[in-house]
């Protein structure tokens, strides 16, 4: 049998490299690597940050009657975080292959 279970464990290898099984990290928690996924977590990333910046500017404002300074900063300041981790989503990993 310990023949059989080289012979199983070089299969799975090979159909892995292929592509044709998921990769064993690859589990029910794993990331969405399809264009769909990527697109829809692009997609959050951009809005929630977004909407925390609008939010704490907002809130900032209402605590410090400046209505719409920080706002408009702190929009800004969202914005600009959504898209460091748009970049930060589309950049090469080190010790990835392309």
């Amino acid at each position: 049998m310990e023949h059989r279970d080289g012979f199983d464990d070089r299969l799975r290898q090979a159909r892995t490299q292929q592509g044709l099984d998921p990769k064993p990290d690859q589990g029910k928690g794993a990331l969405p690597t399809g264009p769909w996924g990527i697109g829809f977590r692009a997609g959050v990333e951009v809005v929630s940050a977004l909407v925390v910046g609008a939010a704490l500017g907002f809130g900032l404002d209402r605590w410090l009657g400046t209505f719409p300074w920080l706002f408009l900063v702190f929009f800004v300041v969202g914005g600009a975080a959504g898209v460091l981790n748009i970049y930060r989503l589309f950049m090469p990993r080190p010790g990835t292959r392309p």
